[in-house]
């Protein structure tokens, strides 16, 4: 089972992450997300327990618990949904840089039916 682990001190190791759920069971991985340009930890992680049973053990005892004066948030992980929200996107709505698709919610368009942001052409002006 994949668990997620939220409200981590930023100095935390994952090695350290790995000992906490160690006491609970085996652990197939132990991963603290971090900065892709800093390199510093994001405060979350992700470990990975082999039996389910131990991992929901883990999960119930540990969520709340003080780690470094914080109090960490532990949960089972939800599969990771493709939600598309914004970003570089082309075509469809959300905004950010958007090239296309009419309704879409602004950001610097380049097509479709704008509602704000930079638009470089598309379906409707309300120039003359």
């Amino acid at each position: 089972m994949k668990i997620f682990v939220g409200s981590l001190p930023f100095s935390l190791e994952e090695t350290e992450l790995r000992e906490f759920f160690e006491e609970y069971g085996e652990v197939a991985s132990a991963v603290i997300i971090s900065d892709k340009f800093t390199g510093r930890s994001k405060g979350f992680g992700f470990v990975e327990m082999t039996d389910d049973e131990q991992a929901q053990k883990a999960i119930e005892e540990l969520n709340g618990a003080q780690v470094s004066g914080r109090t960490i948030v532990v949960n089972k992980a939800e599969e990771k949904r493709d939600n598309n929200r914004g970003g570089f996107n082309r075509g469809g709505s959300g905004g950010g840089f958007n090239k296309g698709g009419s309704g879409s919610g602004g950001g610097f368009n380049k097509g479709g039916y704008n509602k704000g942001g930079f638009n470089k052409g598309g379906g409707r002006s309300d120039r003359y």
